[in-house]
């Protein structure tokens, strides 16, 4: 695709704007014309109180010219003002050339809810917040609604928490295989399987370390979060032994939420999470993705509907208080038939939390590298498939409590956390709204200082492979942490 700005235009941002219309687009200044290469020229021009833009939107003898206009406010930057004008103007062409009416109209990021917070914090009332999102960023009245709606609800849970409170993400980059849409730094083969017990260990050595400084903060952790990969995938000692740790550094009695994401079905055991109940986990997540066998297999994903019915049992059996399913929406080979019909069967078992991913195409992904024709032009049927979830969690008793999106997600469309009444993932919440601190262990871990409530961010990186992981020095390494965090949160000894 050829996209030509002039103006003061933020030309990455369109060129987000260019792939809800055109998936597959790809952006060269070189490129030569083509009797398939769609044109976007973008102008944007101003005086003292207002910006103006058009777009041309051509494809062969096809094109479409748009105007807009947006007067500058006070509380607004020049140069935001400038950028919608050229947003909106593009968004309106694009619109009838392609027939296609994104419902998240001009959002390209990935927390839709923060900009409801923002104005719910100015003291806009939910009707003021809808109205306001749909005139400034054109989305659907349904998709500005469930923004307000999710920012209400976590707005409830947020206020509990300080600067003085704390997360626990630990990080198990392993899985017993790896499936197709996956992008995770997480490994299946026997070389990297291997490295399991020296990764536990120095793993166990970066927590310990975290536990000192977190007291010396003067930081509570409230929640911990045993992430991956597929955490599952260590057998019943090693997992044990993760565990017994974990309680050693953090009082996991006291946690308003443990979070132990066993994952694939295919990987869990009566024993494994007889060992979570024993060491406090209060949420246990048991995913199928789908409950269609041949979508399954269409993504590799090595473990049957049956295994799944299996594992869930073993997880309402170990009496686990909260149980989370994860789902995804637009997988190949899944049509709305036998996706209404995974949905409406997770329903009928009523886990606590029901997580509805939209299908992204992921940079690393075996289906990416392949090359295969998984995104398409056409979302209407992954449209219908997304708010028939909203539908049948709604009638099933549950209500949507956090959401987020992903790079290229097929339709430009959301991931939803649904639960039932009082039964939210703290973590997820605190996590996506980046108001709290998350120290983070483990390979591929990302450690967020926030302070202000959110106004101050600040990340550190773990080394991405587990490899890279454990050539470090584990002390050397988290004294840079403290050096940082201590800077960050001004403490002294």
């Amino acid at each position: 695709m050829k996209l030509i700005t002039e103006g003061d235009i933020n030309q990455y941002y369109l060129q987000t704007l260019c792939m809800l219309f055109f998936p597959r687009a790809k952006f060269s200044n070189t490129e030569k014309l083509g009797p398939d290469t769609p044109v976007a020229i973008v102008k944007v021009t101003s005086d003292e109180t207002t910006a103006y833009a058009e777009a041309s939107l051509a494809l062969g003898s096809r094109s479409v010219l748009k105007y807009h206009s947006e007067n500058y406010r006070p509380d607004e930057p020049a140069q935001n003002t400038r950028s919608i004008a050229a947003s909106k103007a593009f968004f309106f062409a694009a619109t009838e050339f392609c027939g296609y009416n994104p419902p998240w109209g001009l959002l390209t990021g990935v927390r839709p809810t923060k900009l409801a917070f923002d104005r719910i914090n100015a003291g806009m009332t939910k009707d003021q917040t809808v109205k306001s999102l749909r005139a400034d960023y054109l989305m659907y009245p349904k998709k500005a609604i469930l923004a307000t709606d999710i920012a209400r609800t976590e707005a409830k849970i947020i206020k509990n928490y300080t600067d003085k409170d704390c997360s626990v993400y630990i990080s198990i980059p392993f899985c017993p295989s790896r499936c197709a849409y996956c992008s995770f730094i997480s490994y299946a083969t026997k070389k990297f399987l291997s490295l399991i017990p020296d990764y536990l260990e120095a793993m166990k050595k970066e927590m310990r370390l975290l536990s000192a400084m977190i007291k010396d903060l003067g930081m509570n952790v409230v929640t911990v979060y045993v992430g991956g990969g597929t955490p599952s995938t260590l057998d019943e000692k090693q997992l044990g032994s993760l565990l017994s740790c974990i309680d050693e550094c953090f009082d996991t009695a006291s946690l308003h939420e443990y979070t132990f994401e066993a994952g694939r079905a295919d990987t869990i055991t009566a024993e494994k999470l007889a060992l979570c109940k024993e060491h406090n986990v209060t949420r246990v997540s048991v995913n199928p993705q789908s409950l269609c066998d041949e979508v399954l297999k269409n993504v590799g994903r090595l473990h049957t509907t049956k295994q799944f019915y299996q594992a869930y049992e073993l997880a309402v059996k170990s009496g686990i208080p909260h149980i989370n399913t994860d789902l995804i929406i637009g997988l190949p080979g899944d049509t709305f038939k036998t996706y209404s019909d995974t949905i409406e069967k997770i329903t009928e078992l009523s886990p606590d939390n029901i997580t509805a991913h939209t299908f992204a195409m992921k940079k690393s992904s075996a289906l990416t590298v392949s090359c295969e024709n998984v995104v398409t032009e056409d979302n209407s049927e992954l449209v219908k498939c997304v708010d028939y979830t909203q539908i049948v969690t709604k009638n099933a008793g549950y209500y949507p409590y956090y959401m987020y999106r992903q790079k290229n997600s097929a339709g430009n469309l959301e991931n939803v956390g649904f639960c039932k009444k009082g039964a939210e993932g703290i973590y997820n919440i605190l996590m996506m709204e980046e108001v709290h601190t998350i120290f983070a262990v483990g390979a591929g871990a990302v450690t967020k200082l926030t302070g202000q409530s959110g106004k101050r961010i600040e990340r550190v990186f773990n080394p991405k492979y587990p490899y890279e992981y454990l050539a470090q020095d584990r002390e050397a390494e988290h004294q840079k942490l403290e050096e940082k965090a201590r800077e960050f949160f001004k403490i002294t000894e």
